[in-house]
């Protein structure tokens, strides 16, 4: 397991002036580039965007950015084997530097994995299945009402949640 020896501040900005969006640093990967994590965003009317993890042309101030020049998602750091082949549970194991305590971590690291969760759960409630195939009866697990209460209630305190950790208080922390 990676021991830190790095931290950096934590860092809430915004991303492309002037309509830009609340982003939050994460760490620096070991290319030296800084990676930030995009707040969420309700999109195309039935979904939560969530979980991008950007790296910006202008890597220290993103609300000057012109463009991405990486994209990539949350669960694609975490949850597989590095190259020693140790299984890799939360985002300090793969930054070379971060924002993160170790107890911050492993706690961001739950609340992602919810996300997943929750966004899947939200999806097939709402329409009644994964839709790999045809069903006789996906009426059986189709709940509207479940899919609105997860995608107005649970995923929006969960983002809060996640915003909290990120976010730097007033200590300089």
């Amino acid at each position: 397991m990676q021991t830190l020896t790095t931290y950096l501040p934590k860092t809430k900005t915004q991303a492309f002036f002037p309509n830009g969006k609340d982003v939050y640093l994460i760490g620096r990967d070991q290319y030296r580039e800084l990676i930030w994590l995009e707040a969420a965003e309700w999109s195309c009317g039935w979904y939560w965007s969530f979980g991008n993890v950007e790296v910006y042309t202008n890597q220290a101030n993103p609300i000057f950015a012109k463009d991405i020049t990486s994209h990539s998602h949350w669960k694609g750091f975490l949850n597989k084997e590095d190259s020693d082949g140790k299984y890799l549970h939360h985002i300090n194991q793969v930054l070379k530097e971060t924002v993160l305590s170790e107890s911050e971590s492993w706690k961001l690291s739950d609340l992602m994995q919810s996300f997943y969760t929750l966004q899947e759960c939200a999806e097939v409630t709402g329409r009644g299945g994964s839709h790999l195939t045809t069903t006789d009866n996906p009426e059986a697990i189709k709940d509207k009402d479940m899919a609105e209460r997860i995608n107005k209630v649970l995923l929006p305190a969960l983002f809060q949640e996640v915003y909290k950790i990120l976010t730097p208080t007033t200590k300089g922390e």
